[in-house]
């Protein structure tokens, strides 16, 4: 792996998953990695990008910040045809994943196992909760960060700092009662500067959102208006 990897994710964080939307694959998810890239060095933000696994390769060798993927299987070397295997993600300049996303549900025992395998890799889980009940048997698993979104919120005009700010305090207050080592995240329907000041006084070490910067008329200048309040 090349030398310039970063290998760290530092707190408070704005992780942008890409989905599979137009303006996160392939040449445009490497211009918005580069302008993530560019605010960090400018501001100090904190920033990550989770794309596909076909693009984890041409961002991570073309700039710092964290690259992580959008999914693994709990699988080893082998004959899984069509599966995702930990190692190959980590050899593409990888260093984390998400993992439960409510557009990849996992099963509790599924989620426990790719947790294990991140782990023996030296790679970051970043799982995504869509309840309290969720979130607080997921930090029972020790994953680095937990990502606390309602589903209905989910790509919507509402942040759930706003519509759901209770979700977010009690999602915070229940994973530090079982395993304070773990970071929260909050995301659905964060958009704003705002959105994530919100998120930063609710207790949260950050926010994961997708549509509000990759479907953003302007990508920058929204991005600058996020790391403002995680200075």
């Amino acid at each position: 792996m090349a030398a310039h990897y970063s290998s760290t994710m530092q707190l408070p964080i704005v992780i942008v998953n890409v989905k599979t939307y137009l303006g996160g694959t392939g040449k445009a998810a490497v211009n918005l990695a580069k302008t993530m890239e560019k605010i960090h060095l400018e501001t100090g933000a904190n920033f990550a990008i989770a794309v596909q696994p076909t693009d984890i390769f041409r961002i991570a060798k073309t700039v710092t910040i964290p690259v992580i993927g959008q999914h693994i299987d709990s699988i080893t070397y082998g004959s899984h045809t069509g599966w995702i295997l930990p190692e190959s993600i980590q050899e593409a300049g990888a260093m984390g994943v998400l993992l439960n996303h409510s557009e990849r549900p996992l099963r509790i025992a599924d989620i426990a196992s790719a947790i294990e395998r991140l782990r023996e890799l030296g790679l970051k889980a970043i799982v995504c909760a869509n309840n309290i009940s969720v979130t607080a048997a997921v930090a029972a698993l020790k994953p680095d960060m937990i990502a606390i979104e309602p589903p209905d919120l989910i790509g919507g005009n509402i942040s759930v700092t706003t519509a759901k700010p209770e979700i977010v305090r009690d999602a915070v207050a229940a994973v530090h009662r079982i395993n304070p080592d773990t970071a929260v995240l909050c995301g659905a329907g964060v958009k704003t500067g705002i959105d994530v000041a919100t998120a930063l006084k609710l207790g949260t070490a950050g926010v994961l959102l997708a549509s509000g910067i990759v479907n953003a008329v302007d990508q920058e200048k929204v991005l600058r208006e996020m790391a403002k309040p995680s200075l």
